[in-house]
C-alpha cells in the first residue's frame, strides 16, 4: 500500500474545500429558515453559535459516511483512498476520530499536514492516531 504524494493530498483538500463549501451553503438554508422561528430574545451571538455547530455536524457526517465507504468525491478524483491501518473498511468509531483530530488539525494551521514527510510512512498524524491510513488508488 503506497501513501499518495503528499502534493497529491493537498491538492485532493483544495479541491475538497471547493465541495464542502458548497455543501455547507446549501445546508445552511434550512438552518436559516429555522432561525426565524426562534423567539426575539435568542440574539444574534447563540444564534452563530448554533450555525457553527450545526456546519460541523453536517460535514461530519458528510466525511465520516464517505470515509467509511473509502472515498469522497475528491478523493476518487485524485485517486486516494482511505482505509483501515491493518487494511479493510476503517470503522465508524475510527472515521469519527480522525474527522475530529483532522477538524483540531485545521485549527493548528496544518501542523499534522506539514509534518507527514518527516514521518517513515508518510501520513497525517489523524491517520496515525485514529489508526487509518491513505493509500494511492492509481
Amino acid at each position: 500500500m503506497v501513501a499518495p504524494s503528499l502534493r497529491r493530498r493537498l491538492a485532493c483538500n483544495v479541491y475538497e474545500s471547493l465541495l464542502l463549501v458548497a455543501m455547507l451553503f446549501v445546508a445552511a438554508f434550512p438552518f436559516v429558515a429555522l432561525t426565524l422561528l426562534l423567539p426575539e430574545n435568542i440574539g444574534l451571538f447563540l444564534r452563530q453559535i448554533f450555525l457553527w455547530i450545526y456546519l460541523f455536524v453536517v460535514a461530519g457526517f458528510y466525511f465520516t459516511l464517505f470515509w467509511r465507504k473509502g472515498q469522497t468525491l475528491a478523493m476518487k478524483t485524485w485517486g486516494i483512498r482511505l482505509a483501515a491501518e491493518q487494511g479493510g473498511v476503517p470503522s465508524m468509531a475510527q472515521v469519527w476520530l480522525r474527522f475530529l483530530l483532522a477538524s483540531l488539525n485545521l485549527a493548528l494551521l496544518g501542523l499534522g499536514w506539514w509534518l507527514a514527510p518527516l514521518r517513515a510512512d508518510g501520513q497525517f498524524l489523524q491517520d496515525r492516531f485514529s489508526g487509518t491510513r491513505l493509500i494511492r488508488n492509481r
